[in-house]
């Protein structure tokens, strides 16, 4: 693993990101902007429930045939001029990586935006080995002046303020005229696009990641609202292509399915500002483009999900929608999840990729809602994944013995009715008695936790089972004779 997940501190992580109010502050434009711009896209397209059940059913397709596509992919690449290699693991991936540099001896690369790159660790290693990585997606070369990784897979600086930012550009661009104004995210752009223009026309690699990779023309697909992208793929001599081997799609004319879903369901946009398809380097009579082109696949622990219960995961297309949408990431934002994913999607990918033991409380981090599975754009069905992930961990003793012992004092009464009823209505009694007089109670035995951040609602009557077989308890009406 290159990078150091903190998934296992997640009640920490979030207890801090609770009292940070810089954080909340950001985050708070979360539901107001993401979700408000995806209902409004959703309502304008009738046909979306369709798109989304074309989405799942091609990429459940692809992945029933994935070998078959891999090596579809991989001939149209060589074909076009390019080179295809597989990764089994993050550092054959970096290693990878660092040959190709070595061998065209660079010294600066920039990057386009690439979860998988953060799931390797390639920045690091790339700085480790004396190459300069430059991010020039706008919010990831922000999070690099930071030293920071992304708390949200489409909007990396989602945590941060307007302040923040511009205190972090004041900081690292030095060399600028400190009294330059700055108050406008506009005049942040900017200077961004000023700083950054320059690396363009240094770089001696261009690493992007990619939104599919299509068997049939041996194409890599990017969207971006920036147009970094471009820039990071046809300047620099080499362009190196990032992809993991779910994001394998057959055709063209599925991607552009999927394309139509991706893009409401992430930013509620129609359709991101570029949509970049590359085929190999450029030919003879190309007037721009790379001369080299390098596809690396990783695989990092998605097979053993293929034929699994988490196969469904491997559908996801990154829009970010259910962490949009999620109460849990809403108050605590990316980073308490403590590895590459966040969110929902991160609580059932990310225990399949580093393991359940360093991740236990992922699946754990949720309300259960359902508005994941709801909003999710190829029909993940996110809170069954979680419980399957829970379940796991309880049969293998990860949850703290409390809750399990909790859980074996309910499951013995669950399997006696009759006791169960006794004690429930006797619970129902006692909390009767100790709220009366009070709507909510915000102070119980064993509950303190629980209590303090949400109140209990004092009980009215007796448990639901009492008040059912009451209310079907009247005097009965019989059906006269005919």
């Amino acid at each position: 693993m290159s990078i150091t997940p903190t998934s296992a501190q997640f009640k920490t992580n979030a207890h801090h990101a609770l009292g940070d109010a810089d954080l909340q502050s950001a985050l708070a434009h979360v539901p107001t902007g993401f979700v408000a711009n995806r209902a409004s896209a959703i309502a304008n397209l009738p046909e979306f429930d369709a798109l989304r059940d074309s989405a799942r059913d091609i990429k459940n397709h692809t992945l029933a045939h994935l070998d078959l596509y891999l090596e579809a992919y991989e001939e149209k690449v060589k074909a076009a001029g390019g080179h295809v290699h597989f990764a089994r693991t993050s550092d054959e991936a970096n290693a990878i990586v660092l040959e190709i540099c070595k061998a065209h001896d660079a010294h600066i690369v920039t990057k386009g935006k690439s979860m998988i790159s953060e799931e390797m660790g390639l920045n690091d290693v790339l700085a480790a080995h004396a190459i300069t990585p430059v991010e020039t997606d706008l919010g990831e070369y922000i999070i690099q002046l930071r030293h920071e990784t992304p708390s949200h897979i489409i909007a990396p600086a989602a945590h941060l303020t307007k302040a923040q930012v511009e205190g972090d550009f004041r900081r690292a661009h030095v060399d600028l005229d400190r009294a330059r104004n700055l108050e406008e995210p506009e005049t942040l752009l900017a200077e961004a696009r000023t700083i950054l223009r320059q690396n363009f026309l240094k770089a001696d690699v261009g690493i992007t990641g990619a939104n599919f990779l299509i068997a049939e023309t041996g194409t890599s697909i990017i969207v971006t609202n920036e147009g970094n992208g471009d820039l990071t793929q046809t300047l620099p001599k080499v362009h190196i292509v990032l992809a993991s081997i779910e994001k394998l799609v057959p055709t063209l004319e599925d991607a552009a399915q999927i394309l139509r879903v991706l893009a409401r369901s992430a930013t509620g946009q129609d359709m991101s500002v570029y949509t970049t398809l590359s085929t190999g380097p450029r030919r003879a009579d190309d007037p721009d483009g790379p001369e080299h082109y390098h596809v690396i696949i990783l695989d990092n622990g998605r097979s053993s999900m293929l034929a699994g219960p988490f196969k469904d995961m491997l559908r996801c297309i990154r829009c970010g929608a259910c962490m949009n949408h999620c109460p849990v990431y809403q108050a605590v934002g990316g980073h308490a999840y403590g590895w590459v994913y966040p969110g929902p999607m991160g609580a059932v990918l990310t225990p399949a990729l580093i393991g359940l033991d360093q991740s236990a409380d992922l699946p754990n981090a949720s309300s259960f809602c359902g508005k994941c599975e709801e909003v999710c754009p190829v029909r993940i069905p996110l809170p069954k994944l979680m419980r399957l992930w829970r379940d796991r961990a309880f049969e293998r003793h990860l949850m703290p013995w409390t809750q399990r012992a909790a859980l074996g004092f309910w499951a013995f009464f669950a399997r006696h009715p009759r006791l169960y009823r006794g004690a429930t209505s006797m619970a129902i009694g006692m909390l009767g008695l100790f709220g009366r007089g009070k709507d909510n109670l915000n102070a119980l035995p064993f509950l303190k936790a629980w209590t303090k951040s949400r109140d209990f609602p004092v009980p009215q009557g007796g448990t639901f089972q009492a008040q059912w077989a009451k209310r079907n308890a009247g005097p009965q009406i019989k059906a006269p004779k005919s």
